[in-house]
């Protein structure tokens, strides 16, 4: 590699880390602080579902103006505000509990979205842009680091609020983040490119683009369902602490964090086994959902080990899935007659981020509804019924 290929790297996996650790650690513990502060599962459901809704926005504009932005500008503001906003999410314990408590949660979470969209997105379109060649191993690999992130994130935050309370985690993090951004700005190369004519819209025109997009949809909504659900389900079944909660979501992130750079590696060095790693990965995926709860017409009783070895399938067919759905998308594109260059990669990215954040509004906020109003049984269910589609729709379009 390259200096500025390594530098690169460096960077990257540090923003993905860095960005997936603030944002894992509410898991374990903020659906029950917030209940204490008045919000019902519903809301909590909502508070997660805004950063995505919030998220959507940001990847598609910021996606499209890429490059009259500036890629690194973006990644570094990005951080900054993310930053700022994750030891403000720390003080909102100190507000009275009721409607100014959710208020400023969605307040708080909507402005730190938009931060972590301009991060991400730019991330994404400057890794393919410098790794042209290697696009599925080197997001593989850095998805290590993201990965780490979700790994750490919640048995963290989990020990330091049962330790210090609701505040420290989010200081903690938030301080983390903040030192990213002068490392950023010294490591980072600038990228100069053209603005392109293309839009978002003709993207949409290719079914197989659709379709892989509605398979990303399906992935973060799973993850965004859990991360709602998941806590409060392991705490009233089995009686456990935030603490252990989050070393339970380890089984979900870890085969994830292990996994992707082997994934990655197999579809750069045998790009027509993409397509069959997504039908296979959205296939297993829908299974270990419905086995998650396990599904009530199923009359298999709860056991925690069957919660931690379908957490774990899952985790492990995320990645089968979702390592090569960008390469994928950016390959339709050049099939449609997109210029290669920042511009096309920035759409790519913002429409990756788009959908990603639309399945991170759905999952907490209809899974949140259908666990209050059924349960969290039903709730997999349908949220494994999602992902069954999905590889369903892929294996017929690509037969």
């Amino acid at each position: 590699m390259t200096k500025q290929q390594i530098l690169t790297l460096i960077s990257i996996a540090s923003v993905n880390f860095s960005s997936m650790i603030c944002y894992s650690i509410l898991g374990p513990f903020f659906p029950n602080e917030a209940v204490k502060k008045g919000a019902s599962q519903t809301v909590i459901g909502l508070i997660f579902g805004c950063y995505a809704v919030c998220n959507l926005i940001g990847s598609l504009v910021m996606g499209k103006y890429i490059v009259q932005i500036g890629a690194k500008f973006m990644l570094v503001m990005g951080l900054f505000v993310s930053s700022v906003c994750t030891i403000l999410f720390g003080l909102l314990n100190r507000v009275p509990a009721g409607a100014t408590f959710i208020t400023l949660c969605f307040i708080v979470r909507s402005i730190d979205a938009v931060g972590f969209a301009g991060a991400m997105t730019s991330s994404f379109a400057m890794t393919a842009k410098i790794f042209p060649n290697n696009v599925a191993t080197v997001l593989g690999s850095l998805e290590v680091f993201t990965g780490l992130g979700l790994i750490l994130g919640p048995p963290v935050g989990g020990w330091f609020y049962q330790s210090f309370g609701y505040e420290v985690p989010f200081m903690l993090l938030g301080c983390l983040l903040l030192v990213m951004v002068p490392f950023n700005i010294y490591v980072l190369p600038v990228i100069e490119a053209d603005p392109s004519k293309d839009s978002f819209l003709r993207l949409l025109t290719k079914m197989k683009i659709v379709l892989i997009c509605y398979v990303i949809f399906t992935l973060s909504a799973g993850l965004g369902f859990l991360d709602a659900t998941l806590s409060l389900f392991a705490i009233d079944t089995f009686g456990l602490s935030p603490g252990y909660v989050g070393l339970i979501m380890l089984g979900l992130s870890l085969p994830y964090c292990l996994a992707s750079p082997l994934l990655g590696y197999l579809t750069d060095k045998y790009p027509a086994t993409r397509s069959w790693f997504m039908v296979l990965g959205g296939t297993t995926t829908g299974i270990g959902f419905w086995f998650l709860g396990p599904a009530p017409f199923l009359n298999i009783s709860n056991h925690l080990w069957l919660l931690v070895l379908m957490l774990a399938m899952i985790g492990f067919s995320l990645g089968m899935t979702a390592i090569p759905t960008f390469p994928e998308i950016i390959t339709c594109t050049h099939d449609l007659g997109y210029e290669e260059g920042l511009s096309t990669l920035g759409m790519v990215s913002g429409l990756f981020g788009a959908f990603w954040s639309l399945g991170m509004f759905y999952g907490p906020i209809v899974g949140g509804l259908i666990t209050q109003n059924l349960n969290f049984q039903w709730a997999a269910v349908v949220q494994g019924t999602l992902g069954l589609l999905g590889a369903f729709l892929l294996a017929l379009c690509y037969f």
